[in-house]
This record gives structure tokens, C-alpha cells and sequence, in this order.
């Protein structure tokens, strides 16, 4: 087995042209060539073969449906899902000697790609205040170096509780109820980052912030939009029901500034015509549209529906549908119909005829679903982006029926369950009531802070506590320079994690390094082996089980961490059974029962097979609105404009990598090997702006402050974008993302739509090279 890289290796580019198609028999190639670098074969064969399985290891990647029981493959999984869970099983270690040899002034020099191959943390750690290096700490003084900054602070508020979606529904639950006790709702999580634009519009059009559809819906649409999202890369296993909803006579039309392999053709390894044939084609239409014109797309189909309507009266609307069920038709048609088509156009790039097809395409569909991901939520006008394809499901009915709905796709497993629990600043009255009532405390009610609040709170000095669980937020969140000087303003920082990251660098005065069991590992308490629950994007909860032996016995579980932090800094604040919770999860999930809807008898009906389907009021027929309807909205037309000489850059994920970590240098699907720091633009667009192919540039981000925020040492690659735009790897170019840059209502940064300009600098043919990032004054 391999030994964790010691120095970062060189970067030497190349490239290829970009796939045509996704998965094959090299996606399980390169899935197991990964896996077996990380840990031995009997570890990757208990990992795969339980994934995904009935009282298995959930997949700690993406949050794609699983099968019903009985319907599951025995290889349940995909490349990116097989890297990711046997990258947390790697057998790899980090001790107090790697510590001893790296300062964090070292680490905090380190890729994200160098720090995670490192391998698993494995005891608690501290940095002291005024030290450069992490050292060993035990699990009680950690507790109380925390419990006693929590008790100094002036008011609760000075405290934030972060987790990511990778957190379980009992640690997500246990870590809301500790800040509420604690008496604060600074609350940010992930979702802050990524589909705060959907949970916006969904709940003020339907009343819910989720998703509506199901695998059997999209197995039986028969038109599937696929609106801002890379399925091949970011959530593989919708390829399946994509797949599957083909063979049964759907249409999708993928919408996309860049032409994905996944969208364009899958070669399922499972099935013979994926190994020896060509495949499914997926998409039956390409939309190259313009970054940031998604709105116009839906207005104009919208407009094109009711001018249908009007040549052909009782026969294109769901007139029943609209009477019925929703309200504020009349003033959207009004607006609907001012829409001027060169606006559309202009916005979107496309052409007359391809909206008109696309409109023939809706109405020879009698089922419709529309997909989307972080392509659209990540837009300044994201949340009436939504609201816009709401009105379009709406017109003809494709909500509460089989085979139609709204599904925003989300890609980390838990982080739909995460704010089902509670995680979330704003949470309603209700939420709280059930709280008090369950628990004999008073929930703070003032709202708390989301991500990009919290930033500027550290930065002005107002959080002197922070404490993450999982998740790497320094990497992930915007603007990077201001992040990290807020994130080392803070008097001490704490992170229960699994491996090393670059948040541990970016620290506070004095940091802890908290480790923790990973899903894949087996978790013992005093009442015996706990499973964990997790919430996938269609609404459905089921059990996960750790099968592997832990990767030190120093490690604690997420719940036993923060229910030992709760006994020490809470001093009996409420009659809340923290040992219980600690001993026996099932405690947890019996309270949870009490207090959010759809959990009732939780712990006997989520260990059937499959779990358990939370109820969707909407497909039921039931909008928990102020009308108690689905609200049709009127969304004005906004366009991205980059000045003459500019592009608007959006930032993705290569194929090898997952969320803010990559797992090698190479995206094979779009023909780029060896180095992350290329930017993909048009050839007419490099033509125009007198670079070429392979040109050195700096990405310098143009916002309306006086601030310079530069991303150096980038290689220009010539790539099918829309013109006008240009695509590089996030998180390499969060530092280009202004704190202030944010979605409209749902206060998500914009990293999708970053006006830049390419800055010539000596080129160093063939090799992508490393220079500074940051902002200057």
C-alpha cells in the first residue's frame, strides 16, 4: 500500500478532448485503483459490498435515492461514491508525530488534496494560544478548554455551531438542542452554501422546502429537465434512473453552460450494453445556455405556454389544477406575457427555435419533471429562478401527480436531514414550541446566523466560539482571504472531524483537532451498537451501519462528543438525558418522534427495510401556505452582464473530487490531467481576448468594492463553454467570491456567476504553476 504523499507533487499539465459519455468499465477501474491505494482489499470489499445495502453503510458522498429492498443492485454504488467511502476507510494514520514535524504555519502552505491523503486523525489535539504547533490533548481537558470559553462569553451569541451534511440525524439533532440550551440560533450549515435558494422559493410557492418527487417519478416522467447540474460527476447514481426513465420512453433536456459526459451519454457497468455497447444516450436536447439565464429560459417557455392556451383554448393549461389549487395566476400571466423575447434571447443565448422545440417537447408530455442543482440555486437570482419553474410545473399540473414534481438535487448525503433536524437559524415557532415542550426550556427566538453572517460577525469580532461539525468551512465558504482572517479572530475554534483539512490551519487563537468515528465505522456504546440515520434528497430516512473496526480506539462519536460538551458547559441548564443520548441513540430518536412531524414510532419504523418515506404535503394535494395554495409568482427579468473584456466565471467540481476535497489533480471527463488551476473558455472567447491555449493567467474578480481579489497561476484551456463565459475548479477560486456577492432573499454567495477578467502574466509552458491568492487593498 502506498504511503501518504510527504511533499506536494509537481504539477504538469496535459490535455485531451473532453468524453462524450460517463461511467464504463473505467469508471470501476479507476474506483478500485483509488480505493486500493487507501486501505487493503478485505476493508474495500466490506466497504463496497454493504454500501448502500439494507443495514449497510450509507454512502457518505452524494444524497441520490437509493432502490426500494429487493430492487438494489449488489454493487450499489459509483466511482465517486466507492473513492469517497474507502477514503475515509483508508489505513492511513496521522499521530502526534506528524504534528511534531508540521507546524500549522506548514499546513495552513498545504493543499486540500496533500492534507487529506495524510490518512485519519486519531487523538484530540490542541493549538495553544501564541503556539505554531498542535499537540496531544486528553478528551477531558478538551472539554473543558471548551466548556469554559462557552461560560466566558458575554452572551451566547458570540458562539457558532456549523455542521455539514455529512453529519448523522442524531448528531444534527443533539448539536441544535445543545446551541438552543446554550441559548443562541447561530445555526450555519451548508445547505447556507449550496440549496438555501431552493428550501426560498420552494417554501414560499408550496409550502415546502423540499423536494417532491420520488424514483418512481422520475422512472416514469415522460419529459426530464436537467437544469444546472452535472449528474456524471456530482450524484453518478441519478444516471441510473436517468437510464431507467429512457428505457421507459422519457425525454430529458439537459440545460447547461458546459456540455457534461453524464448528460450526453451512460454506460451503466452493470448492465452488458454499459460494457460492450454504446449505452443510453441521456439527453435528447442540449440547451448551451448562457451562465445565469435559466430565469429567461422558463419565463419565455412559460410565455410560449400561455400563447399556446390562447390558439388553442381548454387544451395546453390544467385549468381544474389552477383553479383548484393555486392562486395569483391571473397577475402572473399579466407579467408572463410582457416578457420580450429579445431579452429571453439575449439572456440565454439560445435561439428562437430551440425554445420552441423545447415547448413542443412539454406538450407532448403529459408527466414533466424538472431537475436542478447548484448551476441554478448559486445565481444572484437563484430563489426566482425557482419560483419561475415552479410556475411552469404549475401551468399544466405536474405537481402531486405521478411521474411529475420539483427535485432539487442535492449532493452530500445528510444535509437535507440536517436542517429536518432542527439545523437551521431560522427554524419556525413550531419547531421551538415542540422543543420547549419536550424538553421543559425556552428556545431562544431571535434568528441566528447563516454562513455568510457568521463570517462577518468573526470578522467584526463578534464570535469568539466556533465550533464545527465535519465539514470544512474555511475551504468552502467565500471570499477566502476575509474567511480566513475572520476564522483566526476568534479566541478558540474546534472541528470534529474524521481527517485532516484545511480548516485546522485556518484557526483560532487556540484550536482543537476533535476525531471522530466515521460512518463507515463500527460505534459502541455502553447499551451496545448504535446505527445512525440519514435523510436522502427524496425525503426518505433509513439506518446506516458502521462495519469497519475503528481507526483508533481514542475516537468518540459524534454524539458522544458534543453530549460530553453539553454535560460540561450546560451546568444542568435543562432536564435534558445527555448520558442517555450518549448511551443508547434510540433515546435520541424517541424524542425526535415527539417533536418533528413525520417521525412518529421512529425507532421501529426506520429499522424496516428501506425506512421510512417522510410525508410530502404536496403531493397530496395540500400547499402549507398563507392560502393554503401554490403561489404563482411574477419574476423580474435579470440578466449577468460582464463588461467588455470579461467573462462570467462559475466555479464546479472536477470528476475526482468530492465537495471541497479533491482526490487527484485530473477531471478525466473533461480531458484535463495533472493540475487544478486551468480556467475553461471558449476558443472564440480566447481569440477575442488575445490570449491562447495554454496562456498563464491570473483570475482577477470585479465587484463593487475596492477590493482586488485575485486567483493566480491559472492555464487557459480551450473548452465548449457558452460564449461569454468561463468555468475553473472550486475551491480554488472561492477566494474570487465577494462575502457580499449573494443570492437575492436566500443570501447564498454567487459562486456561479463571478464577473472576471484573464490577466496575461509569463507563461510556463505545459505546467500549471502555484502563485498567491488573495485580496489587496
Amino acid at each position: 500500500m502506498r504511503r501518504p504523499p510527504k511533499e506536494e507533487p509537481q504539477e504538469e499539465l496535459t490535455t485531451s478532448a473532453p468524453e462524450d459519455w460517463a461511467t464504463g468499465v473505467p469508471a470501476v477501474a479507476h474506483a478500485l485503483e483509488y480505493s486500493l491505494e487507501q486501505t487493503t482489499v478485505p476493508r474495500v470489499a466490506t466497504t463496497l459490498l454493504t454500501m448502500n445495502q439494507v443495514d449497510g453503510i450509507d454512502c457518505p458522498g452524494c444524497a441520490w435515492a437509493d432502490p426500494s429492498p429487493g430492487h438494489r443492485h449488489r454493487n450499489e454504488y459509483c466511482e465517486n461514491g466507492a473513492k469517497h467511502i474507502n477514503d475515509e476507510a483508508t489505513s492511513r494514520r496521522i499521530t502526534a508525530d506528524f504534528f511534531r514535524s508540521h507546524p500549522v504555519s506548514d499546513l495552513a502552505q498545504r493543499s486540500d488534496l496533500w492534507l487529506n491523503q495524510q490518512g485519519r486523525l486519531t487523538e484530540p489535539m490542541v493549538k495553544r494560544a501564541g503556539s505554531d504547533h498542535y499537540e496531544p490533548i486528553s478528551w477531558h481537558e478538551a472539554f473543558g478548554l471548551m466548556a469554559s470559553e462557552l461560560t466566558s462569553l458575554d452572551s451566547p451569541d458570540e458562539a457558532v455551531f456549523y455542521t455539514s451534511g455529512r453529519a448523522s440525524n442524531e448528531a444534527a439533532f443533539v448539536l441544535q438542542l445543545l446551541a438552543r440550551v446554550f441559548g443562541t440560533n447561530n445555526l450555519p450549515d451548508c445547505s447556507n452554501m449550496c440549496h438555501e435558494s431552493s428550501g426560498f422559493a420552494l417554501h414560499e410557492t408550496l409550502g415546502t422546502g423540499k423536494g417532491t418527487v420520488s424514483l418512481h417519478d422520475i422512472h416514469h416522467a415522460d419529459l426530464i429537465f436537467l437544469v444546472g447540474q452535472n449528474p456524471g460527476t456530482n450524484h453518478p447514481r441519478q444516471l441510473s434512473a436517468l437510464e431507467q426513465a429512457k428505457l421507459n420512453g422519457a425525454r430529458v433536456i439537459a440545460v447547461n453552460t458546459l456540455p457534461e459526459a453524464g448528460l450526453l451519454r451512460f454506460k451503466n457497468p452493470q448492465k452488458p450494453r454499459g460494457v460492450v455497447g454504446r449505452g443510453v444516450e441521456i439527453a435528447d436536447q442540449f440547451l448551451h445556455i448562457r451562465s445565469g439565464g435559466d430565469l429567461a429560459l422558463f419565463q419565455g417557455l412559460n410565455r410560449m405556454l400561455l400563447e399556446e392556451e390562447d390558439a388553442r383554448p381548454g387544451t395546453v393549461l390544467d385549468h381544474d389544477f389552477i383553479r383548484s389549487h393555486t392562486s395569483g395566476f391571473e397577475e402572473f400571466s399579466r407579467h408572463a406575457r410582457t416578457i420580450a423575447w429579445e431579452d429571453v434571447l439575449t439572456a440565454t443565448g439560445l435561439t428562437r427555435q430551440e425554445i420552441e422545440t423545447t415547448r413542443d417537447e412539454v406538450l407532448r408530455s403529459k408527466r414533466v419533471v424538472v431537475c436542478w442543482a447548484m448551476g441554478i440555486t448559486q445565481q444572484k437570482h437563484g430563489v426566482p429562478t425557482i419560483r419561475e419553474i415552479v410556475n411552469f410545473l404549475l401551468l399544466r399540473g405536474n405537481l402531486g401527480r405521478a411521474g411529475t414534481g420539483a427535485s432539487p438535487v442535492r449532493g452530500h448525503s445528510n444535509v437535507q436531514g440536517d436542517r429536518t433536524m432542527g439545523v437551521w437559524e431560522q427554524m419556525p415557532d413550531s419547531f421551538l414550541d415542540a422543543l420547549r415542550q419536550e424538553f421543559g426550556f425556552e428556545p431562544p427566538r431571535a434568528h441566528g446566523l447563516d454562513s455568510v453572517r457568521a463570517i462577518r460577525a468573526m470578522r467584526e469580532g463578534g464570535i469568539k466560539f466556533f465550533l464545527s461539525l465535519a465539514g470544512n468551512f474555511v475551504t468552502a465558504a467565500p471570499d477566502s482571504t476575509v474567511t480566513e482572517e475572520a476564522m483566526r479572530r476568534c479566541r478558540l475554534t474546534a472541528h470534529i472531524s474524521t481527517k485532516l483539512n484545511r480548516s485546522h490551519a485556518i484557526c483560532g487563537e487556540t484550536a482543537l483537532i476533535l476525531p471522530t468515528l466515521g460512518r463507515t465505522e463500527r460505534d459502541i456504546q455502553t447499551s451496545g451498537e448504535q446505527f445512525v440515520t440519514v435523510e436522502n434528497s427524496m425525503s426518505e430516512v433509513h439506518t446506516s451501519y458502521g462495519r469497519l473496526k475503528p481507526a483508533s480506539k481514542l475516537l468518540l462519536s459524534e454524539v458522544a462528543i458534543l453530549c460530553r460538551l453539553a454535560r460540561r458547559a450546560l451546568d444542568g441548564k435543562a432536564d435534558i438525558p445527555w448520558n442517555r443520548f450518549e448511551e443508547d441513540y434510540g433515546a435520541i430518536r424517541h424524542r425526535i418522534s415527539h417533536i418533528i412531524p413525520g417521525f412518529h414510532d421512529f425507532n421501529r419504523r426506520v429499522a424496516r427495510p428501506g425506512g421510512i418515506r417522510l410525508p410530502n404535503p404536496v403531493n397530496e394535494g395540500v400547499f402549507a401556505t398563507a392560502t393554503g395554495k401554490a403561489h404563482f409568482t411574477r419574476n423580474a427579468w435579470q440578466m449577468s452582464r460582464a463588461p467588455e473584456g470579461h467573462l462570467v466565471l462559475q466555479t464546479l467540481r472536477s470528476h475526482d473530487q468530492w465537495n471541497t476535497i479533491p482526490y487527484t489533480r485530473n477531471d478525466r471527463y473533461r480531458g484535463i490531467q495533472g493540475s487544478r488551476r486551468v480556467v475553461l473558455v471558449n476558443p472564440q472567447d480566447i481569440a477575442e481576448l488575445d490570449l491562447a491555449d495554454g496562456q498563464a493567467v491570473d483570475l482577477v474578480s470585479v465587484w463593487s468594492d475596492d477590493v482586488e481579489r485575485r486567483a493566480g497561476g491559472f492555464v487557459v484551456v480551450p473548452y465548449p463553454t457558452t460564449r461569454g463565459c468561463a468555468a475553473a475548479y472550486y475551491p480554488e477560486t472561492q477566494v474570487l467570491v465577494p462575502l457580499d456577492s449573494v443570492a437575492d432573499i436566500s443570501n447564498q454567495p454567487t459562486s456561479k456567476g463571478i464577473v472576471v477578467r484573464l490577466e496575461p502574466v509569463e507563461a510556463k509552458t505545459g505546467s500549471a504553476h502555484a502563485a498567491e491568492d488573495g485580496a489587496v487593498r
